[in-house]
């Protein structure tokens, strides 16, 4: 059986793929949620010209020097407050910072320069250009301004930005579902009494907060054991509750108590590909239910991240409209590595900065089962099918992984 190279087994799994649709939530929701839009301004900020220093509203004219300049103050304009009347010649208003300019003023005397004298009057000790400690009306936006565009991650400025153009809510893009279905009877959740031929379902988790940090939401359909017809039922399950994406963990082998791929089709899951030219994760699989996307995750731990981190990763954000890239870098090797055959590698490592760039050294111990190296792993270098062997020093590929 010829087996599909990484590249085009990706390309397959996300053709057709869309951003799912928008939902409106409320601003202090929004963190962290892609924009389904652009965002239009429904006001002008500052919406008036406004003193960005303590001081005095003053003309220009007024405090030039090197004549002396006293000045009459008339009045204050506070923040959300303003001062009524008019500034006219040799008179000045005490302001402060946010506060409107009053008509008439056209600068802002700061109260450093500024020296108290009898009968309410100050003397300016220094002149002040016209325009100087300003903020125009719309320096920031105007009114139907676009102030953030479509596919935006709102961070914190940004939803900053959104509130202070006026929108309590926004709309943005749905998270995707990600249900996620572990199989074995050898399986028990962490902190249940494993039996003596029992071990920890781990997958799930790891699964999980890759999923999370892609915007999805979880729905976690639990340990089924391997009997065809429960499997079969958990996956409609996972239809049925709207999930845009499903990931089975194990059974995905060729054994006879691998059950996935022929619950799969049982559920009615059309399956595009099975068998991928990669090391760890040979026996990914892929398909789909109606909406639903289908990934059938190797059951070793190591092998499960390493897909999901390939497949899994780009499907979501996909999904849910957030822009992603593969980390990929040039580096060093630290040690040798051997002759490749006819499945690409992701060889765990770690990658460190070194006199003249990266330096990739690999984990001696490669077993699909050890989640300690991928724990301690930073990148996986990547070898390509038929790579000859490479000596210390020789330049490789690696895919960082935070």
């Amino acid at each position: 059986m010829t087996l599909l190279p990484v590249d085009e087994a990706l390309e397959r799994l996300l053709e057709g793929v869309k951003a799912l649709p928008g939902e409106v939530v409320a601003i202090e929701d929004a963190g962290d949620r892609v924009l389904a839009g652009p965002l239009v301004a429904k006001r002008t900020q500052p919406p008036f010209d406004a003193s960005a220093m303590d001081g005095y509203a003053v003309r220009a004219a007024d405090v030039e020097f090197p004549h002396k300049t006293v000045l009459r103050v008339i009045g204050e304009s506070a923040a959300g407050k303003r001062f009524e009347g008019r500034v006219a010649d040799g008179e000045a208003v005490r302001i402060f910072t946010g506060a409107p300019v009053p008509p008439g003023a056209d600068t802002i005397l700061i109260q450093e320069n500024a020296r108290p004298v009898e009968d309410g009057r100050i003397e300016a000790t220094e002149s002040v250009a016209a325009g100087r400690h300003i903020r125009k009306a719309g320096l920031d936006f105007r009114t139907d301004d676009t102030v953030l565009e479509q596919g935006r991650l709102l961070n914190p400025a940004s939803i900053g930005l959104a509130a202070a153009a006026g929108h309590a809510s926004v709309e943005v893009t749905e998270r995707p579902l990600v249900a996620i279905l572990a199989t074995g009877d050898e399986l028990v959740r962490p902190g249940e009494t494993c039996g003596p031929d029992q071990i920890v379902a781990s997958n799930g988790y790891a699964i999980a907060a890759l999923s999370r940090s892609e915007g999805a939401r979880i729905l976690d359909l639990g340990i089924v054991g391997d009997e065809l017809p429960a499997i079969t039922a958990a996956i409609r399950a996972a239809g049925d509750a709207g999930a845009h994406v499903l990931v089975t963990l194990g059974g995905a082998s060729v054994g006879a108590r691998d059950l996935v791929r022929q619950a799969l089709v049982d559920a009615g899951v059309s399956l595009d590909f099975w068998k991928i030219a990669m090391r760890p994760g040979k026996p990914l699989m892929a398909g789909r239910r109606e909406g639903m996307r289908v990934l059938g995750l190797p059951g070793n731990p190591v092998s499960s991240l390493v897909c999901a981190h390939l497949f899994l990763r780009p499907l979501v954000a996909r999904l849910g409209q957030r822009r992603y890239t593969p980390d990929l870098r040039s580096a060093v090797l630290a040690t040798p590595l051997r002759e490749n055959d006819e499945r690409r590698d992701y060889i765990r490592a770690a990658v460190a900065a070194g006199p003249d760039g990266l330096i990739a050294t690999p984990f001696t111990l490669q077993d699909s089962s050890m989640l300690t190296t991928l724990a301690a792993a930073n990148a996986l270098i990547v070898r390509e099918p038929g790579a000859a062997a490479a000596s210390a020093g020789a330049r490789c590929r690696v895919l960082m992984l935070g």
